[in-house]
């Protein structure tokens, strides 16, 4: 057992004898440039060290200025997403503005041009049941309104009001199933009785077989019943039926857009009524 540990000793020590006398040997036989074989081959194994650490070192650093340039993108990213909510929001309210601005002024010009004395309401309200059709706006007996006063809007008219309090009313619109007023084809002169439907259209009821009456006509008020003024747009006939001489169904294509309605007037001027025959 000595004897192989001392073999195995000796083996070490002439392995370290043997390698030392190469790095002497190394350090005194020089390359064709005089450079010393050590001087070198440590200098290339130095060098390659030198390499692969300094490109771990710049992969981690483009790797990390990558990451820095994704978050600040991001970030700008983000800000210009808000910026641009923002901006749509703005253009949205200018035109919200711009629409009113241009509803409030037909409403005026509408104003200006009648005779009757009238009151500008904005609408606050509506009824979402079946086949009746009302708004309600917030003008009320403090405003003067009272019942069966006209409503009208630039394109025609609206309806009536039917429940007038202090500072509100609702007004049943012409397109409820239990509405009607007095009209008359302003073409021919023929007169009826429109009537709504609940669904959004109105029905020319009470039409003389021999009246001349076709698709495109305009309808307005006749005036006669005391509610609304004489003339005033009501729709234009849409589609008409007959059986035989008489006349079976008019759909009237209202005037007035109802889903759109935002401010209406109400007339506070009597309408003119029909006086009856022979008075003075």
């Amino acid at each position: 057992m000595a004897l192989v540990e001392f073999r195995q000793r000796s083996g070490y020590l002439f392995l370290a004898v043997t390698l030392g006398h190469l790095v002497l040997i190394s350090t005194q036989v020089s390359t064709r440039t005089g450079v010393p074989v050590l001087e070198r081959f440590a200098f290339g194994v130095v060098s390659e060290v030198q390499r692969v650490v300094s490109g771990v070192m710049l992969g981690t650093r483009r790797t990390w200025q990558g990451y820095v340039d994704l978050r600040r993108t991001s970030e700008e990213n983000e800000q210009l997403k808000r910026r641009l909510a923002a901006t749509e929001i703005q253009v949205q309210e200018q035109r919200a503005l711009a629409d009113r601005a241009r509803g409030l002024t037909e409403l005026l010009e509408l104003k200006k041009q009648m005779t009757l004395t009238t009151t500008a309401a904005e609408i606050v309200g509506g009824t979402a049941v079946p086949g009746f059709r009302t708004i309600t706006i917030d003008k009320g007996t403090r405003d003067g309104l009272r019942t069966d006063m006209a409503v009208v809007a630039p394109a025609g008219i609206v309806g009536r009001v039917v429940m007038p309090t202090a500072r509100a009313a609702k007004v049943q619109l012409l397109i409820d199933r239990s509405a009607a007023a007095a009209a008359l084809v302003e073409r021919t002169r023929a007169q009826g009785v429109v009537v709504g439907d609940g669904e959004g259209r109105l029905l020319m009821e009470y039409v003389s077989e021999v009246a001349d009456i076709v698709v495109g006509d305009m309808i307005v008020s006749a005036g006669i019943e005391g509610i609304y003024p004489k003339g005033f747009v009501i729709g234009r006939v849409d589609a008409v039926e007959k059986n035989g001489p008489a006349y079976r169904r008019i759909t009237v294509r209202p005037a007035v857009d109802f889903s759109a309605l935002e401010e209406v007037l109400v007339v506070l001027t009597p309408a003119p009524t029909r006086e009856p025959a022979g008075s003075e």
